[in-house]
């Protein structure tokens, strides 16, 4: 069976990675095979995720390029080069344009570590999230799996899952459980949904 051609674009650790990396080998996702992994930082520990794994991996920094533009445009190169299908943004801090989202319209997704609307758009990234739901004091918060357009955290809604806060939570054990109890669930399933529906296409 044909299948579709996934980059992972990833900043730090890489635990949503490594999440889509397990799924791929348990077969929910079956539809998609992650042929490419960049990080937008040299030295970040997704890329030995990557090299573990097996998958091909570099670096394309921003500071690099004289413009968001150039930025941009040497991506959609490398991104060519593996005749990628979808792109799958696990923990990208790097924002992207129209220039480069209006090319893969509906093919690429973002993981995001709160029930949008709440908490997001530019500046809430990372444990910033889950500090913002402590000191507003909700009780319940999540993750959202969305299609990525031009504005931060704007894009239609794939999935979200909901995750209790609990009395004691500091940011780093919310981020944990939502991580276990949403992204690494949902952040497969839709990746999944979005490759199949390009498989379909293609057949």
């Amino acid at each position: 069976m044909s299948k579709a051609n996934i980059a992972v674009f990833v900043s730090g650790g890489g635990t949503n990675l490594q999440a889509l990396l397990n799924a791929e080998r348990d077969g929910i996702i079956e539809s998609g095979e992650i042929k490419l992994v960049v990080a937008s930082k040299e030295g970040v520990y997704a890329l030995e995720r990557a090299e573990k794994a097996g998958v091909p991996h570099l670096a394309v920094q921003r500071k690099d390029f004289p413009s968001q533009e150039a930025y941009e445009d040497k991506l959609l190169e490398v991104l060519a080069s593996y005749d990628i299908d979808m792109i799958v943004l696990a923990g990208f801090l790097s924002i992207l344009s129209s220039h480069f989202t209006e090319k893969y319209p509906y093919r690429i997704i973002n993981v995001h570590p709160a029930l949008i609307p709440s908490f997001c758009g530019k500046g809430y990234y990372g444990l910033k999230v889950h500090e913002a739901a402590l000191s507003y004091g909700v009780k319940v918060t999540g993750a959202t799996v969305h299609y990525v357009n031009e504005v931060p955290d704007g894009g239609q809604i794939i999935f979200q899952k909901a995750v209790d806060v609990l009395p004691g939570d500091t940011p780093e054990v919310l981020q944990k459980r939502v991580m276990e109890q949403a992204e690494w669930i949902l952040l497969p399933k839709a990746t999944e949904l979005v490759c199949s529906n390009i498989v379909k296409e293609k057949s």
